[in-house]
């Protein structure tokens, strides 16, 4: 799931395919976002659903898990979705769908937190190091349990622009990608044996 430009999916898209499982669909919250663009090129599904076209965000939240749930979607990855859903989705994909955050959680996260906002909260305060969180989708903004976080110094001379470009590809895309992968393989451990 997506809102923009779709780089974390470009990087999920370059390190397929992944055991136990296949990019399905990218939901796009915006029809104009480019990463629509980017799952053309790669064959993957797409589906817009714009907020906007919705009375309420619990009537957005419900077109977009009766999509997902028609389509029998396995993981859901939030990866750059601008969107902050009712509670059903999470309930509906519990264990089942995780977002990529630009910080390390417990740090620089919940509402507001979000795109270059992160990255000017975290220059401001002074901090010395930064990073990304995988975590589950939980009904709370950025409080679901933790998968993986990595870690980056702060640079002296970084800007939010900076500091942004460097943790999308030193952290969020490769932690992503890792965290997708490990989901994909324990799908597989977790299978019932079947009796022969």
């Amino acid at each position: 799931m997506v809102s923009h430009g779709g780089t974390n999916l470009q990087a999920l898209i370059d390190n397929a395919p992944y055991q136990n499982g296949e990019l399905s669909l990218v939901l796009s919250s915006h029809a104009d976002a480019y990463a629509l663009e980017r799952a053309a090129r790669a064959g993957i599904d797409r589906l817009v659903l714009n907020p906007k076209d919705y009375p309420t965000r619990e009537d957005y939240t419900d077109a977009v898990v009766d999509a997902l749930l028609a389509r029998d979607i396995g993981l859901v990855v939030l990866g750059g979705f601008m969107f902050i859903l009712a509670p059903r989705f999470a309930i509906a994909f519990a264990g089942r769908a995780m977002n990529v955050h630009p910080a390390l959680i417990p740090s620089f996260c919940g509402k507001g937190f979000y795109g270059l906002r992160v990255h000017r909260a975290v220059l401001n305060y002074g901090v010395k190091v930064t990073g990304a969180t995988v975590h589950f989708v939980t009904p709370g903004t950025d409080e679901g349990p933790i998968i993986a976080q990595r870690a980056i110094d702060v640079l002296p001379d970084d800007t939010p622009e900076s500091l942004q470009k460097r943790v999308m590809e030193q952290c969020e895309q490769p932690l992503l990608v890792e965290a997708v992968r490990g989901y994909c393989i324990k799908k597989q451990c977790n299978r019932p044996t079947l009796p022969r």
